[in-house]
């Protein structure tokens, strides 16, 4: 009978060699297994083998009672889920007894968007005389005009970046593979720090093929990322809680407003499913009442 330890080392290694997640979703998984993993010891259930639905139940009412969000509980029991499915794929259990969860209803949240002036607005923030400003307005420039995730731009590659043919190769979730197309003002930023900047720095061999370092020739952190943002936003008077995934919302965003194929907006942002790009069809009241004004008989 396996026990907590060789069954979560046993599930993670699962999940990163074979599933092929990143180690930030790895330790995601981690993390909240262990809840269930220390609520289970407390109950005196030994084994993960051992645990029924009723307990199952129970720990999710107990997650619940936590007070986290909707979203958090779903996350946990879609973490739960996946564990023991695993377990009943090596032949640990017969059944998983997690497959009958009920998960809390979570609705659909629309994220935050940055109009273009704003977006215009924190990109000029940063000083371009500079080896960090114009790698900066490079990064915020290719965030915005391919919608990557922020772990796909810091790990960017130069060969990656195909100048000619107007494309960015993407390593996306699950090392799954997109071309994406970027900007000429992108790629026009891209290279000025490349061909000017960089080549002023004593680069790490580790991070020769990495297109954004720091100072010290080093991959930049998701972190810094995060901070540069905030510091623009502030400095640009932008209100609005933001990180770098706004700037993929806002490129998702605006090009549905203006009329793109959702299919299209699915393929660049890599997504597998066509209803996670479904919620950027979302419209401000605001753009509805401007067509309406604009184009209802009744309002000329």
């Amino acid at each position: 009978m396996i026990n907590w330890e060789d069954a979560l080392l046993g599930f993670l290694a699962h999940l990163k060699l074979e599933k092929s997640l990143s180690e930030n979703s790895v330790s995601a998984y981690k993390r909240d297994l262990e809840k269930l993993k220390n609520w289970s010891l407390n109950q005196g259930i030994q084994f993960p083998t051992r645990i029924d639905k009723k307990q199952l139940q129970d720990f999710s009412a107990f997650i619940a009672d936590t007070g986290v969000k909707p979203t958090t509980q779903s996350r946990i029991l879609s973490g739960v889920r996946a564990f023991f499915r695993y377990l009943a794929l090596e032949d640990f259990i017969e059944q998983s007894p997690a497959d009958f969860l009920v998960f809390p209803k979570t609705g659909r949240k629309l994220p935050s968007v940055l109009t273009p002036d704003e977006i215009d607005a924190m990109i000029a923030t940063f000083d371009r005389t500079t080896l960090e400003g114009e790698r900066n307005v490079a990064m915020f420039e290719t965030l915005y005009s391919c919608g990557l995730r922020v772990s796909e731009l810091v790990n960017l590659g130069l060969t990656q970046i195909h100048r000619n043919e107007g494309y960015v190769q993407v390593i996306g979730k699950g090392n799954k593979e997109r071309l994406v197309p970027i900007s000429e003002r992108a790629l026009k930023h891209i290279f000025l720090y490349v061909d000017y900047f960089r080549t002023t720095l004593e680069i790490d061999p580790k991070h020769r093929n990495t297109v954004f370092v720091s100072a010290k020739g080093k991959g930049l952190s998701r972190q810094m990322i995060f901070f540069l943002l905030r510091k623009a936003a502030m400095e640009a008077g932008v209100k609005k809680v933001i990180s770098p995934h706004t700037f993929r919302h806002s490129f998702a965003t605006h090009l549905v407003e203006a009329g793109a194929d959702l299919r299209a907006v699915q393929e660049m942002l890599g997504h597998e499913s066509i209803t996670t790009t479904e919620i950027y069809t979302h419209l401000d009241r605001s753009y509805l009442a401007k067509t309406l004004e604009q184009f209802h008989p009744r309002s000329k």
